[in-house]
């Protein structure tokens, strides 16, 4: 799928889950607890053991859905590329690199910097980001995207980081492009709990279809 394909959908879906894991196998059991749950875009970061290897599999495994498999906590351009030749759909990263935005360009694959300023933001736009991660979301307020779209209306906005059911609402009402939720939608999966996960899931898209359009 093209690179503005993937953007407009994850502005349809609007909700991203972010994966951490203490295993490779731990790892596919949560993307396929949180996949159950009706969650499409599914972000695996590369603080998990094998990530790399978890995205290609996931990638082969789901080329035929509507799945959408990226490749987080990205910290250098060298990293990227890896997960794109995975078969990373898009990259997220906790924080401003222009040179790992450069290496997505060169590939067309929509990459999200975390930012916590308007001069980042503006950096970011100038490098062609499309979708900014607001990060950490829980050092902040969902006020803050108010505050961002005053002087920088034309950024697409993803709080990440401290997104839970009890908060999505106001994250979304506050004008987020999407949001990204991890520890508060995997918790279950600390105590095996995979089925938790699922309905974690499935309250998280409930609450989130109230704000497509």
């Amino acid at each position: 799928m093209d690179k503005i394909d993937i953007i407009k959908r994850l502005g349809e879906e609007k909700l991203v889950a972010v994966i951490r894991a203490e295993s490779q196998e731990q790892g596919f059991q949560i993307v396929e607890a949180v996949k159950q749950g009706g969650i499409k875009f599914l972000e695996i970061t590369l603080t998990v053991p094998g990530a790399v290897d978890i995205i290609a599999n996931l990638v082969k495994k789901y080329k035929d859905e509507d799945i959408f498999i990226g490749a987080g906590t990205v910290l250098d351009p060298e990293t990227a590329r890896i997960a794109i030749l995975a078969g990373a759909s898009y990259i997220v990263s906790p924080y401003f690199c222009p040179d790992v935005i450069k290496m997505c360009n060169r590939y067309r694959v929509p990459v999200m910097p975390g930012c916590q300023t308007v001069r980042e933001i503006v950096q970011s736009l100038e490098c062609g980001v499309d979708v900014i991660k607001v990060f950490p979301g829980d050092a902040f307020s969902p006020g803050i995207i108010k505050s961002f779209k005053g002087p920088v209306p034309q950024g697409n906005y993803m709080p990440t980081g401290g997104v839970s059911l009890a908060n999505v609402k106001d994250w979304l009402a506050a004008g987020a492009y999407a949001v990204g939720t991890g520890s508060s939608l995997t918790a279950g999966a600390k105590t095996g709990d995979y089925a938790a996960v699922t309905e974690e899931a499935k309250k998280f898209v409930a609450e989130v279809a109230k704000f497509k359009n």
